[in-house]
């Protein structure tokens, strides 16, 4: 069978089918950003959340710190449980991880659907965070490892689209439900959030757990049974488990006492690390966190058309945007998008709204123009950032520290996303600062700083196996060279490391001895 023919769809049908239910994961973290910033403009919600106002134009507004605490706390959480996905590694599996994630999820939805108080509110939005940093987390640990390196883009466009969709679900019942003055109007959407949970626990019982993971663990065979089922066929299977236990043996043996300290003390893995936060960072640089958490909110107090409405379109082109992305994820590197039409775009998209409305507040055509240059940003961010900050966050730790340093990227983009929701409620608020559409000169320049990380220091890894760019950073391959370096496999890294270091020692040996190096050396290639 060629290689053509083992990379085929249909072959890796088992694969491609569980990492397809682990995408699911993120769909009420979608879900929840999007319907709670649609109840800070509900009037039902706000009756018992926020107080009376005649200059909103619901006659309603909730305090500024509120809204902060309400949208941040969830982040919040999602920051604590991303830090605390390596040391969960350490002793559970990443299917069980996700087990936990369903429960704290489930709980904290209970307490929000029945609590009249802020308090209550507060902590359901904490727990519920930190049931989405394990969901969004180890979600995505599995899809990395478990995924034929063809299609790990593929199945991390999933991922975002399931996202999206959540956003645009969330969305769409906000605006249904927002008509009710009562607590029907956030109860009912609330209820979205119990499904598909369901469906992913009830899944998970039929995939294996991750091959790698087990590996890790010197769970042998359980890890070769895992490979069986998730490979088209026993060879792929045979070669992958050797690939993979030879980059495991090896990564052992170049850090022998290996701890969570080596993302920032070893080299190699320091520069793994950053490259992996700053990948992932990139989301919340572009500004997205404050378009989706307070995108509805945003429109309402800016006047801008129906707000619930206008939110329905933003994340229905941001879902075409995903769904376009995954048909030419498998073909188009990573640092292409990122640059040119993903946060470049998003930066001037944002930057041009502020301007329009700085020059001509409050008007209909202004009102429209923000729409539009919306639609444009969500699909730049949608479409070229956000699942290309994941695939290669996720890709690019080492395999031993992968749950520590993947951890560590959620964990900051998380932190940033939290900023961004915390703050985001001064610059907007009515009641506060209430700059509205020119919140935009901010993410602007963040934008091109976070456009020209990704430009001078992302590698393009489109295609390689874990084991390949494991063997990449080991060499020391300078970003720009990744796409075009030949890699000659873990078996033969090693052996030539070995090599490496025979002949170094063989030379310092003969320099011991009077011996010139020169002599010392030819010595050596003779015997070779």
């Amino acid at each position: 069978m060629s290689d053509q023919q083992k990379n085929g769809l249909r072959l890796h049908w088992k694969s491609l089918a569980a990492c397809s239910l682990i995408s699911m994961s993120p769909f009420q973290y979608g879900v929840d950003y999007t319907l709670i910033g649609g109840f800070q403009a509900m009037v039902g919600f706000l009756k018992i959340f926020g107080y009376k106002d005649s200059a909103s134009s619901t006659g309603w507004n909730i305090t500024s710190e509120r809204q902060q605490l309400i949208s941040s706390l969830m982040v919040l959480g999602a920051f604590i449980g991303s830090c605390s996905a390596g040391p969960m590694a350490s002793f559970i599996g990443r299917k069980t991880s996700l087990y936990i994630a369903v429960v704290l999820v489930y709980v904290s939805n209970v307490v929000m659907m029945t609590t009249d108080t802020i308090g209550g509110l507060y902590a359901g939005r904490l727990i519920i965070g930190v049931g989405n940093g394990f969901l969004m987390t180890f979600s995505q640990l599995y899809i990395q490892e478990c995924a034929p390196a063809r299609y790990r883009g593929l199945m991390l466009g999933w991922f975002q689209f399931w996202t999206s969709f959540g956003s645009l679900i969330g969305t769409i019942v906000d605006n249904f439900t927002s008509k009710y003055a009562n607590k029907d109007s956030y109860i009912i959407p609330l209820g979205l959030i119990f499904i598909i949970p369901a469906i992913l626990v009830i899944g998970m019982l039929f995939i294996p757990e991750s091959p790698r993971w087990l590996l890790q663990h010197d769970e042998v065979e359980r890890a070769r049974k895992a490979l069986a089922w998730l490979r088209p066929d026993q060879e792929t299977a045979d070669n992958e488990m050797e690939d993979i236990q030879h980059a495991i043996e090896l990564e052992r043996s170049l850090a022998s006492g290996t701890s969570v300290w080596d993302m920032f003390t070893n080299p190699i893995d320091r520069r793994r690390t950053i490259l992996a936060v700053g990948a992932v960072t990139t989301q919340a640089a572009s500004g997205a966190m404050f378009m989706i958490a307070y995108g509805t909110y945003f429109f309402e107090m800016a006047g801008v058309g129906d707000a619930f409405e206008n939110s329905c379109i933003l994340t229905a082109v941001g879902v075409a945007a995903i769904l376009l992305n995954i048909a030419v994820v498998t073909h188009i590197g990573r640092r292409r998008l990122f640059l040119t039409a993903g946060l470049i775009l998003c930066g001037f998209s944002q930057l041009i709204v502020a301007i329009v409305y700085t020059v001509k507040p409050g008007t209909t055509a202004t009102g429209k123009a923000i729409v539009g240059l919306s639609v444009i940003f969500i699909c730049g961010y949608n479409g070229m950032v956000s699942t290309y900050a994941w695939v290669s966050g996720g890709e690019l730790p080492s395999q031993r520290l992968r749950s520590y340093t993947f951890g560590l990227a959620a964990a900051v983009g998380f932190l940033g996303a939290w900023l961004t929701t915390f703050t985001a409620p001064y610059f907007i608020n009515v009641a506060s600062l209430n700059w509205g559409p020119k919140y935009g000169y901010i993410w602007f320049p963040s934008c091109l700083i976070a456009a020209a990380f990704i430009y001078f220091f992302l590698p393009e890894v489109k295609g390689r196996t874990l084991e390949e760019i494991d063997e990449m950073f080991e060499q020391r391959v300078p970003a720009r060279k990744f796409a075009s370096y030949k890699c000659v496999g873990s078996a033969a890294f090693e052996a030539r490391r070995k090599d490496s270091a025979s002949t170094t020692e063989d030379v310092k040996k003969a320099r011991i001895s009077g011996d010139s190096e020169k002599a010392a050396v030819e010595t050596i290639e003779n015997k070779a």
